[in-house]
């Protein structure tokens, strides 16, 4: 694949733009999560308090940070590793891939906050 100086203004400005709103996202389920931690019920299984049927086993800690703290690696991973993402580019229209990097990105983000809003219903 021919790489040109457009092509990688593109990847640039999109990178920038997919850097920033990840970490907005990540900062907003670290602070759900954190408010949830305040009310939520500090259990060694949370998971069987929000449903019973469940098997399994989860604690307070693991479900509500668990998905921010990846949320946290994966930004850190996008942000330090700009060249070897330009390099390593799976298809040629670069908005696909970011299209499909951001509906990822957004499904962690709707994990993390949904698991600190069902803590937040077993407190209130």
């Amino acid at each position: 694949m021919v790489r040109t100086d457009q092509s990688a203004a593109e990847f640039l400005r999109l990178h920038k733009a997919f850097v920033l709103h990840f970490g907005a996202a990540t900062v907003a389920a670290w602070l759900t999560s954190l408010y949830a931690s305040l009310y939520a019920p500090w259990v060694r299984n949370l998971a069987f308090l929000i449903d019973p049927s469940s098997y399994k086993v989860e604690s307070t800690w693991t479900y509500l940070f668990g998905f921010p703290l990846l949320m946290t690696v994966a930004w850190l991973a996008v942000l330090f590793a700009r060249d070897m993402l330009f390099a390593t580019r799976i298809r040629t229209h670069l908005v696909a891939e970011f299209a499909v990097a951001g509906a990822v990105a957004f499904m962690m983000f709707y994990l993390a906050v949904d698991r600190a809003v069902s803590a937040l219903r077993l407190a209130f």
